[in-house]
């Protein structure tokens, strides 16, 4: 049997991981991004073949277009990769009038700049297949807002936006387009927040799971969800 291809960008750590791992138990062939922690992305490569899955990593800057695409027609040369995880994407805070001209490039060069220079190559031979699946990792900041994260909140709510766009020009030839849009999630990067805190903000009381968000991910590029594109949907214990 053939499997699907499936590529996770920001794929070697954290939630990415973990995407990886769920659609490598769903039968997918996980190609395991990373930016420069190939070895990571190889390691996890080798465990998930290890467990019976099969994978394989690459390394490549999602903001360097050329070099993206350079890499992404050399993996299109062996078929289509008909589900796109665009996990890639960094915090870099600050209180606004304190943000430098780096800080806001940078989250934005990751997440939104990074969402073109994968997607774009992909569609084509996604489209020639009548049947693809593209998920956009989005963030509750790009809904409510949060302080320090300007440049984030916008990367985010752009991807939103680019979502929905996106799903009104692929859907009539079988390839969905969705965003999923994580709250409070316990990773390391949130290791730090007052569980008090939590508490107030999350009606269901704790933090969501990096495997709770693996399993939306995998079920949107699943068939089972056939049925469902351009949607941003909120996966954050009712805090919003």
């Amino acid at each position: 049997m053939t499997r699907l291809r499936a590529l996770v960008t920001g794929g070697s750590g954290g939630i990415g991981a973990v995407i990886c791992r769920r659609l490598a138990a769903d039968g997918r062939h996980v190609v395991v991004h990373a930016h420069r922690n190939l070895e990571a992305a190889r390691a996890l490569a080798v465990e998930l073949a290890a467990q019976g899955g099969s994978a394989e990593a690459l390394a490549f800057d999602v903001t360097d277009a050329a070099a993206t695409r350079a890499v992404l027609e050399e993996l299109l040369e062996r078929g289509p990769v008909q589900i796109l995880v665009n996990n890639a994407g960094i915090h870099d805070d600050a209180a606004f009038p304190g943000m430098s001209v780096a800080q806001w490039r940078r989250v934005i060069d990751i997440s939104l700049h990074g969402f073109f220079n994968v997607t774009q190559p992909l569609v084509l031979p996604m489209l020639r297949t009548r049947w693809g699946r593209v998920v956009n990792m989005a963030s509750v900041s790009a809904v409510t807002g949060n302080r320090g994260q300007v440049n984030y909140a916008a990367a985010k709510g752009a991807l939103i936006a680019a979502t929905r766009a996106l799903a009104l020009e692929l859907g009539k030839r079988g390839v969905t387009v969705n965003a999923v849009v994580p709250g409070l999630i316990d990773t390391a990067m949130s290791a730090e927040f007052p569980q008090e805190r939590i508490r107030e903000l999350v009606p269901l009381q704790r933090a969501g799971t990096a495997a709770e968000v693996a399993d939306l991910v995998a079920f949107l590029a699943s068939e089972r969800a056939a049925y469902i594109t351009g949607q941003a949907i909120p996966i954050n214990g009712g805090m919003i």
